[in-house]
């Protein structure tokens, strides 16, 4: 038992209940405990199995490779529309936990013997995101930033396509391109401060401007 989670057990303001006995599911798999990114974390030879944290409608268990689970009584979501690995275990109150106490066991030892597999999740290219045909119109058209595009790393390239795709209308396609092209031609990502860190890196504190 890490005392950091003790901390984090002391100080949640809901869902305490659940996550006592998330923690003590977790603990008989012999997981080694650990607190990364402000929450509890599991972790089997160094890598990361999952953790658990906790919603306005409900708590969960995340698996970080959750995709390469069999899941065979589908009772894993999807933690958004792009992810690729990840999965949940989602419960609204304790006795969802103790009703499928011994599931969830069986989900935790799978993981385990995924990771000890050496499995990984293969991700998907990508240049298998459709690019729009806004978006292909205007690297047709300027040289420029087609080339600073394809310069970008794979992770940047697909950022720009998933944000430009996800708008369903085509004039608001066409605005998000007219607002990110000038920050493609400097060859920016989508999350990039101009200090050259990334918004979601700790070590930027959020004080720099970002275009």
């Amino acid at each position: 038992m890490n005392p950091k989670v003790d901390v984090f057990l002391e100080s949640s303001k809901k869902w305490t209940i659940e996550f006592v006995k998330l923690r003590q599911i977790l603990l008989d798999c012999l997981l080694e405990e650990e607190l990364k990114w402000g929450t509890p974390c599991y972790t089997f030879q160094q890598a990361n199995i999952l953790l658990f944290h906790g919603f306005k409608e409900h708590c969960a268990l995340t698996f970080f490779k959750g995709a390469l689970l069999q899941d065979e009584k589908l009772l894993l979501h999807k933690l958004g529309k792009h992810t690729q690995a990840g999965r949940q275990f989602r419960f609204k109150n304790v006795n969802e936990i103790l009703e499928l106490e011994s599931m969830i066991k069986a989900y935790i030892f799978e993981a385990i013997e995924v990771e000890k597999a050496g499995l990984k999740v293969e991700a998907k290219n990508h240049a298998e995101y459709t690019v729009p045909s806004e978006f292909q119109i205007q690297l047709d058209a300027n040289e420029v930033l087609r080339q600073s595009f394809y310069a970008l790393t794979p992770g940047r390239q697909r950022g720009y396509l998933m944000y430009f795709s996800d708008a369903k209308q085509s004039p608001t396609r066409i605005a998000r391109i007219d607002k990110y092209k000038e920050r493609i031609i400097q060859r920016k990502g989508l999350m990039d401060c101009i200090c050259g860190l990334s918004k979601r890196m700790p070590v930027c504190d959020g004080s720099h401007k970002w275009a």
